[in-house]
C-alpha cells in the first residue's frame, strides 16, 4: 500500500520531493523517487510513499524498474493472485527472474510478458486493488500508462494540460505541482449538493480529474487517452437461471471463504472490521477458520444513540468474537468532532458528507496500535442488494397499484410529519418522504431521486443567480447515461450496476481508503474479488438476492450461504454499520461552529447561498419541523473544505501532517 505520484513535461524532482512528502501518511516506511529528460524535451518522473505489507525488506522499494533500467513502476495496492502469476512467469517458457517477493515485481514482469499493446489483458489478470504507473523507455518515444482496478478501489486523480500530465494518490499531491491552482468546479458542487459527494471522474477542483474504475491511461507525446478495459456485466432480464438455491449457497460461501483467505497474506498484523452486520460477521467468521482474528468495533456512549442508526447492540460482535476466538477489541468514542472535521477534510481532499467518514477514520486510528491491514465489508451491499433503496424500488412497483386519490392522501400526510428527531423513527420517516417524493416518477427517476438529498428546486432556493448561471447541467446524466448501459437487464441489477459504478467507488472506497491511509492503515475488500463479483452476476437471480415484496429479506443468497457459519443473532440484525450520531452532534457539539462558519455574514461572503435559505434549514432542524441534518452538515463540510483548499489553510495543516509523521519515524 502507497501513495504514488508522477510528472511528464511538468514540475522536477523538487515537485515530486513534495508530492511524495505531502503524502507521507499514505507510506511512512519507505519513499522514491525516479527522473529522466529525453533528448527531445520531454521529461517523465515518478514518485513513491511506501508503507510496507510484503517483503519488509528493502527489495520492495519503489520505484522499482526491470532488470535493464527500461520499464519503471510506481504501484499503489495489493494483488492477491500475485503468487500464481509468479509461478507461471517464472515457468521454463518464460523464465522470468525475480529479485524480491512483492506483487509490485509481478506486475512489472507481467507487463513485460503481455507489452504495451496487451496492456489491457495484462490489467485483467490482475485480481486485486491497485493504482499504478508504467513507464516504458522502449521503442521511439516513452510511453506513461496509468490504470485504476476493476472497481475502483483504489484512487488516482490526475491533471493534464498541454502536453502536461501530473498524477497522485491524492488531490493535495496536486496541488504541489506548478500551474495546479485549487478552484472550485462548480458542475462538482451541484452534484455534491445534490449526492453528498462529487462522482467519478469529476472533483471538485477544477482541472483535476479521477481515473474511472476498470480505465487506463496512456501518455505519448504529449497526448493522453483514456481508455476501458473492465465493465461488470448482467445478464438480460429474460435469462434462465438453472441452478438451485442450496447449491449456489454452498458455492458462493466456497468463493467468499477462498476470497477473504486469498486477502489475508500479509507480513505484518492483519484484522478486521466487526459490526454486528452480516458482512463484517460473515469476513471474521471466514478469517477465524484460518488463524485467530484481532476484530474492532466503534460504539458511542448511550447519549449519542438516542434516535440514530448507529452501531447494533454491541453485545452482539462480543458474542461473536467469543464465540469465534478473535481478540476482541471494542472503541467507545466520544470524539472531538469539532477538531475532527478538518482533519478529515484536509485527509479526504474534497468534500464528502458522508459523516461515516469519522468513525472510519476512528476504528482504523485506534486498530493501527495492534495492525496494519484490515478487512472490510464494503461491497457486500452492492453485489448482493443490501441498502433500503433497494427494497425501495420493489415497495415502489405494490404502492403504485393502490388508486390515485388514496396515494395522494397518504402522500400529503406524509410529508406533512414532524422529522421524530430523537426517536427510532426518524430514519423511517425520512425514507418514507424520499418515497412520496418520488412516487409519480418512473423506477429509474425514481431511485436517483431515492439518491438525492437537494433537489432541483430546493437548489434554486439555496442558490444564488451566481451559482445558479453555473450549475445549468442535469447533476444526474451520469446515472441515467449509466442505466443506458444495463437496459436488457432486470431492473434490480440496473440498480446494482449503478451502485457499483457510481455509488461504491466515488464514495464507500473513496472514504475507506482516505481514512484508513489516514492512519497508514491498508483496508481491504473481500466482496469485491471480480471473480465472486461475475459469479454472483450471472448465476444468482435477482428474486435471490432480495426475497420477498412487503418484507423483502435483502442478500438473502448470502444470508444462506453464510448460515451454517453464523449464530442466528447475526442474521436478525437489521442493517446499520458504523454510522455517526450527526443529529446529537449539530445539536450540542457543533452547535456553535454551525452558528460560526454558516453565520448570515460568512455565507453572504462566499456568494454561493442565499443566507435567509441556509437560516431557515438551522432552525427547521433546531425545532425539529423538518430532518435537514444530511444538509447542514453537507453545507458545514463545504464551509470547511473551501477554508482549507481554496483560502489556503491547507498547507499550514499539511506541513504540520508531514512534521508529526516524520518525528513519530524518527
Amino acid at each position: 500500500m502507497c501513495g504514488i505520484s508522477g510528472l511528464a513535461n511538468c514540475g522536477d524532482r523538487e515537485t515530486l520531493d513534495r508530492m511524495t512528502n505531502v503524502q507521507i501518511h499514505r507510506g511512512p516506511d519507505d519513499s522514491g523517487i525516479w527522473e529522466q529528460r529525453f533528448p527531445n524535451g520531454d521529461y517523465i518522473g515518478l514518485g513513491s510513499r511506501r508503507l510496507a505489507i510484503l517483503d519488509l525488506s528493502a527489495d520492495g522499494h519503489m520505484p522499482m524498474s526491470n532488470k535493464d533500467g527500461t520499464v519503471w513502476i510506481t504501484y499503489n495496492g495489493e494483488i492477491y493472485n500475485f503468487a500464481d502469476l509468479r509461478r507461471e512467469l517464472e515457468g521454463e517458457s518464460n523464465a522470468h527472474r525475480f529479485r524480491s517477493h512483492t506483487d509490485t515485481e509481478v506486475v512489472l514482469h507481467l507487463y513485460e510478458e503481455y507489452g504495451p499493446d496487451r496492456f489491457k489483458d495484462c490489467l485483467n489478470r490482475l485480481n486485486g486493488m491497485f493504482a499504478l504507473a508504467i513507464c516504458d523507455l522502449r521503442g521511439a518515444s516513452p510511453k506513461l500508462f496509468l490504470a485504476r482496478d476493476h472497481f475502483g478501489i483504489k484512487p488516482l486523480y490526475y491533471s493534464e494540460r498541454a502536453r502536461k500530465l501530473a498524477f497522485a494518490s491524492e488531490i493535495k499531491a496536486l496541488l504541489e505541482v506548478p500551474g495546479i491552482e485549487a478552484r472550485m468546479d462548480m458542475e462538482a458542487l451541484d452534484k455534491y449538493l445534490t449526492f453528498l459527494w462529487v462522482p467519478d471522474p469529476l472533483t471538485m477542483f477544477e482541472g483535476i480529474r479521477k481515473l474511472p474504475a476498470g480505465h487506463y491511461g496512456l501518455w505519448q507525446e504529449g497526448v493522453f487517452k483514456i481508455e476501458q478495459y473492465w465493465d461488470m456485466t448482467f445478464p438480460s432480464a429474460g435469462h434462465r437461471f438453472e441452478r438451485t438455491e442450496a447449491d449456489l449457497a454452498d458455492e458462493i460461501r466456497t468463493r467468499f471463504c477462498a476470497s477473504v483467505e486469498q486477502q489475508m497474506v500479509s507480513d505484518v498484523p492483519i484484522g478486521a472490521f466487526l459490526s454486528a452486520g452480516l458482512d463484517s460477521s460473515s469476513i471474521v467468521a471466514a478469517m477465524a477458520r484460518k488463524q485467530p482474528v484481532r476484530t474492532y468495533t466503534i460504539t458511542f456512549p448511550e447519549k449519542y444513540r438516542v434516535g440514530e442508526n448507529t452501531i447494533d447492540d454491541p453485545g452482539v460482535p462480543q458474542r461473536l468474537a467469543r464465540k469465534l476466538g478473535c481478540e476482541h477489541h471494542e472503541i467507545m468514542v466520544e470524539p472531538d468532532v469539532v477538531n475532527l472535521l478538518p482533519n478529515l477534510t484536509w485527509h479526504m481532499d474534497e468534500p464528502t458528507a458522508d459523516p461515516a467518514i469519522i468513525t472510519a477514520y476512528l476504528v482504523c486510528r485506534e486498530a493501527r496500535k495492534q495492525a496494519t491491514v484490515l478487512l472490510s465489508g464494503v461491497g457486500g451491499d452492492e453485489i448482493f442488494a443490501g441498502y433500503r433503496k433497494h427494497v425501495a424500488h420493489g415497495w415502489s412497483e405494490q404502492y403504485r397499484r393502490v388508486p390515485r386519490f388514496a396515494r395522494f392522501a397518504a402522500e400529503t400526510a406524509l410529508l406533512a410529519l414532524p422529522s421524530l428527531r430523537g426517536t427510532r423513527l426518524k430514519g423511517s420517516v425520512r425514507l418514507a418522504k424520499k418515497m412520496a417524493r418520488s412516487a409519480a416518477l418512473s423506477p429509474e427517476e425514481a431511485f436517483i431521486r431515492n439518491c438525492t438529498y437537494l433537489d432541483r428546486q430546493q437548489k434554486t432556493d439555496l442558490y444564488t443567480l451566481k451559482s445558479q448561471l453555473a450549475a445549468r447541467e442535469n447533476p444526474a446524466t451520469q446515472h441515467l447515461a449509466n442505466f443506458e448501459n444495463v437496459r436488457h437487464a432486470d431492473f434490480l441489477n440496473q440498480m446494482l450496476y449503478l451502485d457499483t459504478k457510481i455509488f461504491m467507488p466515488s464514495l464507500n472506497l473513496t472514504y475507506n481508503d482516505k481514512m484508513s491511509m489516514a492512519s497508514s492503515v491498508e483496508v481491504r475488500v473481500p466482496f469485491l474479488d471480480r471473480e465472486l463479483a461475475e459469479f454472483v452476476a450471472w448465476n444468482v437471480p435477482p428474486q435471490s438476492k432480495l426475497k420477498g415484496k412487503w418484507r423483502p429479506v435483502t442478500k438473502h443468497i448470502f444470508r444462506e450461504a453464510m448460515r451454517p457459519m453464523l449464530p442466528d443473532e447475526v442474521m436478525r440484525q437489521p442493517k446499520a454499520g458504523f454510522a455517526a450520531p450527526v443529529d446529537y452532534w449539530l445539536a450540542h457539539d457543533l452547535r456553535p461552529m454551525v452558528d460560526d462558519l454558516l453565520s448570515e455574514s460568512q455565507v453572504r461572503h462566499r456568494g454561493l447561498f442565499r443566507p435567509e435559505v441556509v437560516r431557515r434549514y438551522i432552525d427547521e432542524q433546531r425545532r425539529g419541523a423538518e430532518d435537514w441534518s444530511m444538509q447542514i452538515w453537507q453545507l458545514l463540510t463545504l464551509e470547511i473544505w473551501m477554508q482549507l483548499f481554496l483560502d489556503g489553510g491547507a498547507r499550514s495543516f499539511a506541513q504540520r501532517q508531514i512534521d508529526t509523521h516524520q518525528l513519530a519515524t524518527a
